[in-house]
């Protein structure tokens, strides 16, 4: 086995750490935490998905929000994801209950938080990978401000949505404001949450998480 792959398989044991940190967030935010385990190298880690938003850049104006609606799937054209999402929970140790492995394409959604479209930040977590083959969010840093992500409703809307901000959020240094605050008040936002940074063997645990953050730009059908 290469160490390529003994990354891998050392990835799905990343439980305790990862989740303490980020429950973390959950006690500041009150209705929102969420973690991913990454396992072979994808494009998730170094300052390159630390992109921000350029000073310059136009982005289109912010959508009233929807009402309340469940997701049903979340497209991401520029990454040719089409992905079906469910709803989540929180598991015994009070963390997001992320989908299982073997449903390495779905995307979970915090149900106990905002839904998708509303005022608001809602949550969505995808694995990067598996043990043996990348998944849903594996090219998630590639994603740059001014891109799309399309949220498909159980009302029958799609939720438009535009990228404003990628961040590589460090674990020993966890901002729980920038990884599930408003940016905007009145705003329906939507962060998309997976791992970043390096794997520590040490630790057994990542040492970041990759941020993006998109707002209400439009609606359809």
């Amino acid at each position: 086995m290469s160490d390529h792959e003994r990354s891998a398989g050392s990835g799905r044991l990343v439980t305790g750490m990862a989740w303490v940190v980020l429950l973390l967030g959950l006690w500041l935010w009150g209705r929102q935490v969420t973690d991913i385990r990454q396992g072979i190298s994808a494009p998730t880690t170094g300052d390159m998905a630390a992109v921000g938003r350029p000073p310059d850049m136009e982005l289109p104006p912010a959508a009233r929000p929807l009402g309340g609606a469940s997701p049903q799937r979340l497209d991401i054209p520029d990454l040719g994801v089409q992905a079906p999402v469910v709803a989540r929970g929180l598991d015994g140790q009070g963390a997001i209950d992320p989908p299982p492995f073997d449903q390495a394409g779905v995307v979970g959604w915090y149900a106990a938080g905002v839904k998708p479209g509303a005022a608001g930040t809602a949550l969505m977590v995808g694995h990067v990978d598996t043990e043996t083959r990348p998944a849903v969010f594996y090219k998630l840093s590639s994603l740059r401000p001014g891109e799309r992500i399309r949220v498909v409703r159980d009302d029958g809307k799609v939720a438009d949505f535009t990228v404003d901000d990628i961040r590589v959020l460090p674990r020993d240094r966890f901002d729980a404001r920038q990884a599930y605050g408003q940016r905007e008040s009145g705003r329906a936002e939507l962060r998309l949450i997976t791992c970043g940074g390096s794997f520590d063997r040490a630790s057994r645990s990542y040492t970041a998480n990759v941020v993006v953050s998109a707002y209400l730009t439009g609606t359809g059908r």
